[in-house]
């Protein structure tokens, strides 16, 4: 399925994305990296031994986009004008290198742009899950779309 326009969105509406992935030490290491994110529980495997978790954890903003690029191609591929923004972010669990994550959103809110008389603001709320169906991350994201056109 492509993105959707704003007025093919019901209230309601529910997608489990068919992509999963499994989670990498290369994909960790990289973002952690790229990031300039320092933390020793993403990168010092004996800090992390040392730690309540016993293990490298996944960073948190890897496993948040993750979830949101999981979500684009059901969601807002084409369709998209801008991502006004984010809420309500959180980590219930954490994620493990070796983890496989899968998607799912369902349209909270729906409400028409007062600024644009061609679009429309869809609320979705998105969910990463493992593979032990435990919710590793959450968000809402409010998206601007293009409505149909004629």
């Amino acid at each position: 399925m492509a993105g959707r326009f704003f007025d093919e969105w019901q209230v309601g509406d529910k997608i489990v994305h068919d992509i999963r992935r499994t989670v990498t030490e290369t994909d960790n290491l990289l973002f952690t990296v790229m990031t300039h994110n320092t933390q020793p529980l993403h990168l010092d495997v004996e800090a992390a031994k040392a730690s309540e978790f016993g293990q490298i954890l996944v960073n948190g903003t890897f496993t948040f986009a993750l979830m949101i690029g999981l979500s684009i191609t059901d969601t807002t591929l084409g369709t998209l004008i801008a991502n006004l923004g984010y809420d309500k972010l959180v980590h219930p669990k954490p994620v493990a290198i070796g983890d496989t994550l899968r998607g799912t959103t369902e349209v909270v809110e729906l409400k028409l742009s007062k600024s644009r008389p061609n679009a429309g603001i869809v609320t979705f709320g998105h969910e990463l899950l493992n593979q032990r169906d435990e919710v590793v991350v959450k968000c809402l994201r409010m998206a601007m779309l293009k409505k149909r056109e004629g």
